[in-house]
C-alpha cells in the first residue's frame, strides 16, 4: 500500500521531535497504521536549519502554502502556533481536502468552531491530541476511552512553566520573582512568559478540554483566568501548615445552572494524587458518574513527549482516512448536530470553597466582627488559623477556610471586611477545590 505523505508546517522543538520519533520508529508506527507514514515536505523560515534537522531527506521550502496546496500531500500537521498564518493555512488545508494534525491550542480554542465546521464540510479529520498536556493522551480518553460517561467535572494541571515555579515556591520558600528568573536560566519559562503565569495557556486547554467534555461549543472568551503572579510564599506555607498544595488548575464542571469554566490558583488537600504533581509535570482529573474518578498523568511539553502525542494523530487517520466520514469519531465527541449551547457560568455565580487570609489588628473583638460580615453573607468557617504576632507587632494575620458559597457572596464580604479600621490592606482570596 502507498505510503501517507505528511507535510510538515514548522520544525522546531516539536516538529523535529516528531520528525525524529517518526524515523526512528518507523518500523513499529507502520504496524500499528497498516502502512507507511513518511514526512515529505516541511515548510519553515529557517530553511537551512530545516535542511540540516532533515539530512535532506525531504523538501523544504520557505512558504506554507506550497505545503498545503500541494496535491500529493495528505496529511498537514501544522506546528507554527498563534492564531494568523496558522489559521490561514489550516484552512487552506481544509478546503483542499487535506487532513491536519495540529498541537495549536490557541488557534482552537479561539476559532475551532470555525475550523471543525470547514474541516465537516469537506469530510477531512482535524486531529489536536498534541494540544492539550502534550504527550498525556487526554482528548483520546475524554473523547473515546470515557464516551459511555455523563463527564461531571475536569481539573488539571495542564501548564508545565507554571507548576514548576509553584513547586519550588513550596520547597524553597521563595517569593514569586525570584523563582520566574530562575525558571527562565532553566529554561521551563519563556523570555516572555505571559502565557503561562497569567494562565492563558492553561484557559486554552481547559476550554478545549470542557467543549469535548460536555458537548459545548469551544468559547474561551468566556473563560475566568487568573494566573500566579499575585501568589505570595506567605499564602503556600499557611496553605500547607492547613493541610494543603496550591496549584494552578483549569477546572471544567457541569452544574445545575451551566458549565463552570475557570483557571485559577486553587488549594487541593494535599492527601490527593494531583496535589503531588510536582515539576514541570502535568495531570489532568476526570469524574464520569459511570468510572468515578481517572488521573491522567506525564509530561506536558517537550520535543518528544509532544511529537509522541502529534505521531499518534497521525497513525489515528491513517487508519480512518479511507472511512466514511460519518463513521469517524467526532471532533469534539459529540456528533455535530448534537452539540448544545449550555450557558458558561459567570464566575459571581460560581459555588466553591475559599482561602481567605487578612491582616489585623491584635486586639478584642476584631474576630467577632469579621465572623458576623461572614455570617451575614451566608459564609461558614470550615478552618481558622490565627498567627501570635510577632514580638512588638500589633498586627497579625487570620486565615480562614470557608465552606462552599457563591463567589459574589465572597466579594461582597470581602469588601465589608476590607472597610474595617481594624483590617489593613487587602483580603488575600484563594479558591480551594476538595475534588473528592
Amino acid at each position: 500500500m502507498k505510503p501517507i505523505k505528511v507535510g510538515l508546517l514548522g520544525i522546531g522543538t516539536v516538529g523535529s521531535g516528531t520528525f525524529n520519533v517518526l524515523k526512528r520508529n518507523q518500523e513499529e508506527i507502520t504496524r500499528r497504521a497498516g502502512r507507511s507514514i513518511q514526512i515529505t515536505m516541511v515548510a519553515d523560515l529557517n530553511t537551512d536549519r530545516a535542511r540540516e534537522l532533515t539530512n535532506g531527506e525531504c523538501e523544504v521550502v520557505s512558504d506554507g502554502n506550497l505545503v498545503v496546496n500541494n496535491p500529493d500531500i495528505d496529511i498537514v500537521v501544522e506546528l507554527i502556533g498563534g492564531y494568523g498564518v496558522a489559521k490561514d493555512l489550516v484552512l487552506k488545508a481544509i478546503a483542499n481536502g487535506k487532513h491536519v494534525v495540529t498541537a495549536n491550542k490557541a488557534l482552537l480554542a479561539t476559532h475551532g468552531n470555525e475550523i471543525f465546521k470547514a474541516a465537516q464540510q469537506k469530510g477531512v479529520m482535524v486531529a489536536f491530541e498534541a494540544a492539550v498536556a502534550g504527550g498525556i493522551p487526554i482528548i483520546k480518553a475524554l473523547r473515546e476511552g470515557l464516551t459511555a460517561n455523563r463527564i461531571q467535572w475536569i481539573a488539571g494541571i495542564i501548564n508545565g512553566t507554571t507548576n514548576f515555579i509553584l513547586s519550588e515556591m513550596r520547597d524553597k520558600g521563595l517569593d514569586f520573582d525570584v523563582v520566574l528568573k530562575e525558571a527562565q536560566r532553566l529554561g521551563y519559562a519563556e523570555a516572555d512568559p505571559t502565557f503561562d503565569i497569567e494562565g492563558v495557556d492553561a484557559a486554552h486547554k481547559a476550554t478545549i478540554m470542557a467543549a469535548i467534555a460536555f458537548g459545548i461549543p469551544v468559547q474561551f472568551d468566556k473563560a475566568h483566568v487568573e494566573g500566579i503572579t499575585r501568589l505570595q510564599a506567605t499564602d503556600i506555607r499557611y496553605a500547607e501548615q492547613l493541610g494543603y498544595r496550591i496549584k494552578l488548575l483549569g477546572i471544567a464542571r457541569r452544574t445545575d445552572g451551566g458549565i463552570e469554566l475557570r483557571v485559577h490558583p486553587t488549594l487541593i488537600p494535599a492527601k490527593r494524587l494531583i496535589a503531588n504533581v510536582e515539576g514541570a509535570m502535568n495531570a489532568v482529573l476526570v469524574q464520569g458518574d459511570a468510572v468515578g474518578a481517572t488521573l491522567y498523568y506525564g509530561k506536558g511539553a517537550g520535543s518528544e513527549p509532544t511529537a509522541s502525542a502529534v505521531i499518534a494523530d497521525l497513525v489515528d487517520i491513517t487508519r480512518l482516512a479511507t472511512a466514511d466520514p460519518e463513521h469517524r469519531v467526532p471532533h469534539l465527541a459529540f456528533q455535530p448536530d448534537q452539540m448544545v449551547d449550555t450557558p458558561i457560568l459567570p464566575m459571581a455565580e460560581v459555588t466553591t470553597s475559599y482561602y481567605l487570609r487578612m491582616q489585623v489588628a491584635d486586639q478584642a473583638g476584631v474576630l467577632a466582627d469579621i465572623t458576623r460580615i461572614l455570617a451575614d453573607s451566608t459564609i461558614s468557617i470550615d478552618a481558622m488559623l490565627q498567627k501570635e504576632p510577632e514580638e512588638g507587632e500589633t498586627r497579625t494575620d487570620i486565615i480562614m477556610l470557608t465552606h462552599q458559597t457563591k463567589e459574589k457572596n465572597v466579594e461582597a464580604a470581602i469588601r465589608r471586611i476590607e472597610a474595617l479600621p481594624t483590617v489593613a490592606g487587602q483580603v488575600t482570596k484563594i479558591r480551594l477545590e476538595q475534588l473528592g
